[in-house]
């Protein structure tokens, strides 16, 4: 009985403390292409020649349009995608292969804490896989696709009772053309 008070008492400085840290200001992962949420725009006091902004690219959920790659097929008969995977979003996340042709994704997550990965579950057309994305270490994942269609690729990594991060927007499409 002695122990209990303690375990109790530990028990709710834990659950406090979880929650005074979901208050946090947390450093957010970057996208690829974005630019940073604290930018201003420069004054420039003296004349200067104008020079053309390069634009962000859309990225997943958050702008609500998609990134979408067609792969193309290389020397060795295979077709390689790269795709990122960071707060909540794929880059790209609307991929198009051909069908019977072997496919390669070299995955890997952007810098940050939370954990994600990525999954796609449709083994009628020879694509199954689910693997945690690493930011040090790319991961390269290899299928045939044999069926023609369009298969969700998502995360599906959640917090307790939070929202799913494909919940959250991070989810795309595996799209197998003839």
């Amino acid at each position: 009985m002695k122990y209990a008070r303690y375990a109790a008492a530990v028990f709710v400085i834990l659950f406090v403390c979880s929650f005074a840290a979901l208050g946090q200001e947390v450093k957010q992962e970057t996208k690829p292409g974005a630019p940073a949420p604290e930018a201003k725009p420069e004054v420039k006091q003296e004349a200067a020649q104008p020079t053309a902004q390069p634009e962000a690219k859309p990225v997943a959920k958050d702008s609500g349009k998609e990134k979408r790659i067609v792969a193309t097929v290389g020397a060795d008969g295979v077709q390689k995608v790269e795709i990122i995977g960071g707060e909540y979003y794929f880059d790209p996340n609307y991929i198009v292969v051909k069908v019977n042709v072997p496919v390669e994704l070299n995955v890997k997550k952007a810098p940050g804490y939370v954990p994600h990965n990525i999954a796609v579950k449709a083994p009628e057309a020879g694509i199954d896989f689910k693997t945690d994305m690493d930011a040090k270490k790319p991961d390269l994942i290899k299928f045939t696709p044999t069926k023609i269609g369009r298969y969700p690729m998502y995360c599906d990594k959640q917090l307790l009772w939070f929202k799913s991060h494909r919940e959250r927007g991070m989810e795309g499409t595996i799209e197998v053309v003839p």
